[in-house]
């Protein structure tokens, strides 16, 4: 009997210290992708963001003790599982959007060492393509994945758009681009593009979207065929996965169909 519950108490402790390293704490002079994220969540609950740009200053700081308050959180201005837990539940304000805000990421001001290259083929207009449709043929779908690989090994880069260093979305815009199809830049908003579908109707070419520890999407992918995509880990840099991982199956947020 001792030993059934000492194997109890481990395994409840185990689940307790994933659960705990599961969010990551934030505070002031924080930056990077996890900092945007939380800066997006606040303002679509309502609090006072007016520029994501990934780093946690003053503004993010009062966003997040207001919202402690609001939540009978101890206020620190520190994000912890406590505060993270408690913006999972919080409902969006109707009428916020994301557009609204400027987004501003480090390409724009901190990786200024980054070398672009030109398009493979010039962009048909400036026009982002529409959301909920199909755009490219299954044709173009395997062509875009053959370029995409290409990349494999191109390390992983907080808002990075360029050969240099890719971000998990950075990535797949780049690779639109080579085909002169414009697409959003984060994968909250890339996510509307295409129509949902199981898995099982996915083609080659088509997206693919993952939920980490808030909701919504905040991962994406190409799909590859063969229940694989490709994608830039913030790890290892852009390489293929199994959507059956055990990283990566309790987060798939869904597939989305962009070939017809």
């Amino acid at each position: 009997m001792k030993a059934f519950n000492f194997v109890v108490i481990f395994i409840l402790a185990t689940l307790v210290s994933a659960t705990a390293l599961a969010s990551p704490a934030l505070e002031k002079n924080d930056t990077g992708k996890d900092v945007l994220t939380l800066q997006k969540k606040l303002y679509v609950i309502g609090y006072n963001i007016t520029e994501l740009d990934g780093e946690f200053g003053d503004e993010t700081k009062k966003a997040v003790e207001a919202f402690q308050r609001d939540n009978k959180i101890t206020v620190t201005g520190v994000v912890t599982n406590a505060t993270w837990r408690a913006l999972k539940k919080a409902k969006p304000v109707k009428g916020r959007s994301l557009s609204d805000l400027k987004i501003k990421t480090p390409t724009e001001s901190k990786i200024s060492h980054i070398n672009t290259t030109k398009p493979v083929k010039p962009a048909k207009n400036n026009n982002l393509v529409p959301y909920g449709e199909t755009f490219i043929t299954r044709h173009e779908g395997v062509e875009i994945v053959e370029l995409a690989k290409k990349f494999m090994g191109v390390p992983y880069v907080w808002g990075g758009t360029t050969p240099s260093g890719f971000d998990c979305s950075g990535f797949l815009q780049y690779v639109f681009k080579q085909y002169g199809i414009n697409i959003p830049r984060l994968a909250d908003e890339q996510y509307l593009l295409g129509e949902s579908v199981k898995t099982s109707q996915l083609s080659v070419g088509d997206l693919v979207f993952f939920s980490t520890y808030l909701e919504g999407a905040s991962h994406c992918g190409f799909y590859v065929g063969n229940g694989e995509f490709l994608h830039t880990s913030s790890s290892k840099g852009v390489r293929i996965d199994s959507l059956d991982n055990e990283y990566w199956r309790p987060k798939f947020l869904g597939g989305k169909k962009i070939t017809k």
